[in-house]
C-alpha cells in the first residue's frame, strides 16, 4: 500500500499557511481534480466506447472538433458548475463565457480551461492533457463577463495540467512551486510523487514544428539552424529535436529533464499573431514554466505580462530551460 501525500492532503496543508482561507479554493480544487479523473477514463477507454474520431463541427479557432473535444469539455463544465465557488467559466471550446445555471449559487472564483490539449494525437494513442488555470473574480457572487476574464496571467491563483499517458498525472502550483501527483487507479488517489520540480536550467533538447521553419523570422532561424550545426556549429554541441505537437507533453519533458519549446510568431498566416491561446494554454504554462524556475516569453515580452484584450487571443510562445530561452530572447534583441 502506498502511504504517500494525497493531492487532498497536499492541498489542505497548503490552505493552512494562508491566513483567513475559506476552503473554497480547495474545494475548487477537488473539483477540477474530479473532471481529471473522469477525463481520464474517457480518454484511456477510446476506441471501446466511440469516442474516437471527429465531429462535423469547428471550435470558435475553426479547428475541427475531435468527439472528445466536446466530451471533456462537458465533463469539466459538469463536475465544477454546481458547488458554488465559482462566478463563471471560459474555454478553448466554447466561444463565450460559460455562464452559472441560475440554479446554482455563485462563486468568487473563475476557471479557465483547455479541455483536451493535443486532441490532434487521440486517435494514434499519443499522450494528451487538460490545462487550468484559476482566476479570482472580480466581483464574488456574481455573474462573470467576458471582460472579467482578461486579467494578465501574473493575476492567476493556481495553473496545472493533467497529462494522460502511460500514467495519468497532475501538475499543480499555486504560485509556490510546481508538484507533481501521479493517479493510483487502485485507490483513485492523486499521490505525491514528483515534488519541487525544477527544470534544470541548461538543455541540448528542442521542441519547433520544423515544418514551419521558411515561414520563422530570423531570430528563431538562426536558433535552429545553430544547433542543427551541432559540434561543428557556433554553439560547439549537438542537440536532439523533438516534436508531440502536445503543449502538455511537450511541457511535462521539459519539467522532467530540460529543454525548450516554441511556437513562435510567423507569417504563415499574418492575421494571426501566434498559434496558441493566451488564456487556455500560454498563461496556464507560463505560470507553471516560471515557477519551475524557466523562462516563458513571446520573444518580446514576458507572457505572464500581456493585458488580454479577448477570450481567445493568441501569442507567440517561447519557453523553458532558463539559459536557453535566454539564447532565443538574446536574438530577437539583435534583429
Amino acid at each position: 500500500m502506498h502511504t504517500g501525500t494525497t493531492l487532498t492532503q497536499f492541498i489542505i496543508e497548503e490552505q493552512r499557511h494562508v491566513a483567513g482561507a475559506t476552503g473554497d479554493f480547495t474545494s475548487l480544487l477537488n473539483d477540477v481534480v474530479t473532471s481529471v479523473k473522469v477525463i481520464a477514463n474517457a480518454v484511456n477507454k477510446g476506441a471501446l466506447v466511440g469516442t474516437m474520431g471527429a465531429l462535423d463541427s469547428q471550435n470558435v479557432q475553426g479547428e475541427t472538433q475531435k468527439k472528445l473535444d466536446v466530451i471533456t469539455n462537458d465533463i469539466m463544465i459538469r463536475a465544477n458548475e454546481w458547488a458554488g465557488h465559482l462566478a463563471g467559466m471560459a474555454s478553448e471550446e466554447m466561444d463565450d463565457v460559460y455562464p452559472i445555471p441560475q440554479k446554482y449559487p455563485l462563486g468568487k472564483y473563475l476557471l479557465v480551461f483547455d479541455p483536451l490539449d493535443g486532441s490532434s494525437n487521440v486517435d494514434i494513442n499519443i499522450s494528451v492533457g487538460t490545462i487550468f488555470s484559476i482566476l479570482r473574480a472580480p466581483v464574488a457572487g456574481r455573474a462573470a463577463s467576458a471582460e472579467d476574464f482578461l486579467q494578465p496571467g501574473t493575476k492567476q491563483v493556481c495553473a496545472g495540467y493533467a497529462l494522460y499517458g502511460s500514467s495519468t498525472m497532475l501538475v499543480l502550483t499555486t504560485g509556490h512551486g510546481v508538484n507533481g501527483f501521479t493517479l493510483d487507479r487502485d485507490v483513485g488517489e492523486f499521490l505525491l510523487t514528483h515534488p519541487g520540480m525544477k527544470i534544470p536550467v541548461d538543455t541540448r533538447e528542442f521542441a519547433i514544428n520544423a515544418s514551419n521553419r521558411r515561414f520563422w523570422e530570423p531570430p528563431v532561424q538562426r536558433y535552429v539552424e545553430e544547433c542543427l550545426a551541432g559540434t561543428e556549429g557556433p554553439r560547439g554541441r549537438d542537440f536532439n529535436m523533438r516534436w508531440v505537437a502536445s503543449m502538455v507533453a511537450e511541457v511535462h519533458r521539459i519539467l522532467n529533464r530540460g529543454g525548450i519549446f516554441m511556437y513562435p510568431r510567423d507569417t504563415k498566416d499574418p492575421s494571426k499573431p501566434g498559434k496558441l491561446r493566451l488564456m487556455y494554454e500560454a498563461n496556464p504554462m507560463s505560470m507553471i514554466v516560471e515557477q519551475a524556475g524557466g523562462i516563458s516569453s513571446t520573444g518580446y515580452e514576458r507572457i505572464l505580462d500581456i493585458a488580454p484584450t479577448g477570450l481567445h487571443q493568441r501569442v507567440p510562445v517561447i519557453l523553458g530551460s532558463k539559459n536557453e530561452v535566454e539564447v532565443v530572447l538574446g536574438y530577437h534583441k539583435d534583429a
